[in-house]
């Protein structure tokens, strides 16, 4: 969830850059990234690694003096966990290596930052489709979530990287019904059984408070609508799928001034289909008394063998907030 004048000032800002300004908006550029360590996930408990189902790694206080970094809602990594993906909630790619030491997260280099680019070329963060909210990377194409537009969008990533342009898929028009702000916050393309190749989107929320929120499966021709179900006021943020084909879904409520909180849910694959009401057994909660913000990216790679998660944080902006990096392990 984000604070209710972002979007209108990043629609206002995008119309009112100076020709300098629009020059950075056409083409990728170089930032700088600082990187300082989180040692503990519960700084009251430094000696303790599991947390429920996922046992910490390591993490990271990500920062950069470029206006445009920031915000960051969606995240992929490569199959070995070195390069990283992410986009911010105002239309930009954040691309860079990820360098570690004895499996633990230091730093981020060759960082780089680019428009997403509309299919005639715009950048989207001129144009109503700025609120990009979502991404996954598979098969060589990137899919990226889009807010208030309701869209899923597709760039041909294996070809032409950040320079892709976008081209829109067809979603069913419920998905066109969402709630403004409230649309699709997570996508995942299904990696096994008979959905395998497939993307799966999940709006936010929906409905009321603790009403179900809907998904979509897109499938070619034929796509289907589900619902998640919803508890305790959280929202869902991303989703990411394992390699068995079971779904991980990333949650968190947050209200500025009052606090945070994050958990993520596992939902079997084989429950994943139209008409589905999906529920599962969460894997790890956590509040203001935990390295977490406003936790809105979720991937899944694999480190010889085992199951890593990897979180970022929107950070809105704020000097407040944070864009937190952390890195689980699966271990039950």
């Amino acid at each position: 969830m984000r604070l209710s004048r972002r979007g209108l000032l990043a629609g206002l800002g995008s119309l009112a850059l100076p020709p300098a300004a629009q020059a950075i908006e056409q083409n990728r550029f170089s930032v700088e990234i600082g990187a300082r360590r989180i040692a503990a996930f519960e700084p009251r408990s430094p000696e303790k690694r599991r947390f429920g189902a996922l046992q910490f790694r390591g993490g990271l206080v990500l920062s950069c003096s470029h206006p445009r970094f920031g915000g960051f809602s969606g995240l992929w990594r490569s199959v070995d966990g070195r390069e990283l993906v992410s986009v911010s909630d105002r239309g930009y790619w954040l691309t860079a290596k990820v360098a570690s030491d004895a499996g633990r997260l230091v730093g981020l280099g060759s960082a780089e930052m680019a428009p997403i680019l509309g299919a005639s070329g715009r950048p989207l963060a001129r144009t109503r489709s700025f609120d990009t909210e979502s991404l996954a990377i598979a098969g060589g194409v990137a899919y990226v979530g889009v807010e208030r537009t309701h869209e899923v969008l597709r760039f041909d990533w294996a070809g032409e990287g950040v320079e892709a342009r976008a081209r829109s898929l067809p979603v069913p028009p419920e998905v066109k019904r969402l709630p403004s702000n409230r649309s699709l916050e997570a996508v995942g393309v299904v990696p096994a059984g008979p959905l395998a190749g497939t993307v799966v989107a999940i709006a936010e929320r929906s409905g009321r408070e603790n009403e179900p929120t809907l998904g979509v499966i897109l499938s070619p021709g034929r796509p289907g609508l589900f619902k998640v179900v919803r508890h305790d006021g959280y929202d869902i943020t991303d989703l990411a799928f394992l390699p068995s084909g079971d779904m991980l879904v990333l949650e968190r409520w947050y209200r500025p001034w009052r606090g945070v909180g994050m958990r993520i849910r596992r939902i079997a694959g084989r429950d994943l289909k139209p008409g589905a009401l999906l529920d599962g057994p969460y894997l790890i909660e956590a509040d203001l008394g935990f390295e977490i913000d406003n936790m809105e990216g979720l991937s899944v790679h694999l480190d010889q063998g085992r199951t890593i998660l990897t979180l970022i944080s929107d950070d809105n902006f704020s000097i407040l907030q944070r864009t937190l990096l952390l890195e689980f392990e699966l271990v039950a």
